[in-house]
């Protein structure tokens, strides 16, 4: 399985923000579309993720105030990506080894879409459910022993 496989079914809906921003107004995009992540995006390009963990470190470094921090001091700088073409295997290694929880997918310079923890752990839970049904299928029509002329032989 692919990262496309999962664009495919999430949709593509996309949420950025601009790295001169206010933190604030982000934050209130955040909670009002109940998303965990936004792509900061200058001129196109992709500059930094903003997720819920670099808000809630910014207003803890902030005394507790976020202030007129601008996005741009919040966001992480160089986020992990991915293509479509990436295996989920390989995503879930980079997610588990860099504490991501989102990951934008490109397609080179071209932002197609942001995959979560959640994304990838549904699409595998999905996936082995389709399997187990196929294989529970396939032994419910295992052929009986009994109607077979092969078990009756005669020697």
């Amino acid at each position: 399985m692919q990262v496309s496989d999962i664009l495919r079914v999430k949709g593509g809906t996309l949420f950025t923000v601009q790295p001169d921003e206010p933190l604030s107004l982000a934050m209130t995009d955040m909670a009002e579309k109940d998303i965990g992540s936004l792509v900061v995006m200058d001129r196109g390009q992709l500059v930094g993720m903003l997720t819920f963990r670099e808000v809630i470190q910014r207003i803890v470094k902030n005394g507790g105030q976020v202030g007129s921090t601008l996005v741009s001091e919040a966001m992480e700088a160089q986020p992990q990506t991915c293509s479509g073409a990436t295996d989920i295997d390989e995503v879930r290694r980079m997610m588990l080894e860099h504490h991501a929880r989102y990951m934008p997918v490109m397609d080179d310079q071209m932002l197609m879409g942001v995959i979560s923890f959640y994304d990838v752990a549904k699409a595998v839970v999905d996936s082995q459910n389709f399997e187990n049904t196929m294989l529970k299928a396939y032994i419910r029509d295992w052929p009986d022993a009994s109607s077979s002329d092969a078990g009756n032989a005669k020697p």
